[in-house]
């Protein structure tokens, strides 16, 4: 019994580590997910190079919850970056558990489907506030703004915008972000947490990228570099150490550009409005 799923990443409007509410939109970057109940009893990741603590995790409450002992074999493969602020822990967890689901042949709301991701993550501590928002973002599509304390589901709408992303070398784990100091910058969260509501998306995350890069220690060129190329929006991608632009097509190329004298990779996609979906292929 073998069961598959695809989900798609997301990028950041508003951080939640300051006041537990988040908002992200999607990209269409992809993971996918393979979960074969192989009747051994336990569950085991099969990534060759990464940390599989999550996506068995996902695996395992998924199978606890429908009454199943068979254990099951996870594997996935992914577009995006690991450990870059682009989702990429959340992504794979939504694709496990629809591919788990799959594998059942069950349904859950996609909603619940998500939060049990966001336990999974929790487990594991491989998150600070849950990531309700990076999950729905990722799992549902489109824009939205969530309350990650009360695991409510805040706003959603559709996005179309051309995106550009520059993912550094570098690797930044969620689990190891200055808590504290990321605190300090609650008032200017609730702002951008206004602005977001209001469906301001550049204003949001620009506000956000600037504010994060101060209380973290990011850079702010990638930020500056993006305004003086005519981005709608620009910030730091989660704890960074990625960032992220919604950028009309005609100024792609000169950001690219840019962006690609600082160094590392850019990636041109656009926004994601498709939910997750289980099967081969979104």
């Amino acid at each position: 019994m073998k069961g598959y799923a695809t989900a798609c990443g997301a990028a950041t409007v508003l951080n939640a580590v300051a006041t537990w509410k988040g908002a992200a939109f999607g990209i269409d970057l992809k993971t996918t997910a393979e979960v074969v109940l192989d009747g051994t009893g336990c569950v085991k990741g099969d990534v060759p190079g990464v940390d599989t603590r999550l996506i068995e995790r996902c695996a395992e409450r998924v199978l606890q919850r429908f009454g199943c002992t068979s254990g099951a074999t996870v594997r996935t493969s992914s577009e995006i970056p690991v450990a870059s602020g682009l989702k990429s822990s959340s992504t794979a967890a939504n694709a496990v558990v629809l591919a788990t689901l799959d594998a059942l042949d069950e349904e859950l709301d996609l909603i619940e489907a998500a939060k049990i991701g966001v336990a999974a993550a929790r487990d594991v501590s491989v998150t600070i506030t849950g990531a309700l928002d990076d999950a729905l973002a990722s799992m549902l599509g489109g824009a939205v703004v969530t309350d990650n304390k009360e695991m409510r589901l805040l706003k959603r709408e559709e996005m179309q915008r051309d995106v550009l992303l520059l993912v550094p070398e570098r690797r930044i784990f969620s689990k190891d972000t200055d808590v504290k100091r990321s605190r300090l910058i609650a008032p200017l969260a609730e702002i951008v947490l206004d602005l977001a509501m209001k469906g301001d998306w550049g204003r949001a995350m620009t506000l956000n990228g600037f504010a994060y890069c101060g209380a973290l220690g990011q850079p702010v060129e990638p930020l500056l570099r993006a305004l003086e190329a005519g981005a709608e929006g620009v910030s730091l991608s989660g704890t960074g150490p990625s960032y992220a632009a919604l950028v009309r097509a005609e100024m792609l190329d000169a950001l690219d550009a840019s962006w690609s004298e600082i160094g590392g990779r850019v990636i041109r996609t656009k926004t994601n409005n498709r939910s997750a979906s289980k099967g081969r292929g979104i």
